[in-house]
């Protein structure tokens, strides 16, 4: 693990933990999350600032940290991931509304859609094991998100479209 590396996921593990979020399903802290995308994505051989980002990707939207003290602390390129990571977990949340918008999801680069690749393939995994009212509905919102992430890791891709079939 780098410097970088280690440092988002302190950062990330602190910031979590002073919201006192938990995940759904299981009650676990947040922190769990981000923590096994990180590890996904550190799987696809991917650069620090990829893996940095990764864990940091739900920091904006669940926390009050800002972009810019991202980029303060991790670097402009970091923030730039979380930034385009940050615009996607609205395709990505459980509660999705509707349609998803791909012309958004094509915006991001590569390595942000394999962040995002990740968290679905996490999001899924628990929707499996512990959903059974909605799991329907919700699978095939995931289809349609993954269908607009095909710039992502091809081997996450693969691993995704298999969690959702």
């Amino acid at each position: 693990m780098t410097d970088l590396v280690r440092r988002a996921a302190i950062f990330a593990t602190s910031i979590h933990a002073a919201t006192g979020q938990r995940l759904p399903y299981t009650d676990e802290p947040f922190i769990a999350h981000p923590m096994r995308v990180a590890e996904l994505v550190a799987g696809t051989g991917a650069r620090p600032e990829v893996v940095a980002a990764a864990w940091l990707h739900d920091v904006l939207e669940d926390t009050p940290v800002t972009l810019e003290e991202i980029a303060s602390v991790f670097g402009p390129e970091v923030a730039s991931l979380v930034d385009m990571a940050a615009m996607l977990p609205h395709c990505l949340a459980d509660d999705l509304p509707g349609a998803v918008d791909h012309a958004q999801l094509a915006r991001a680069s590569a390595e942000a859609q394999t962040i995002c690749i990740a968290s679905l393939i996490d999001h899924t995994t628990q929707i499996l094991r512990y959903e059974t009212r909605r799991r329907s509905l919700l699978l095939h919102e995931k289809r349609e998100i993954l269908r607009g992430l095909g710039k992502g890791d091809a081997g996450l891709y693969m691993m995704a479209a298999l969690v959702v079939s």
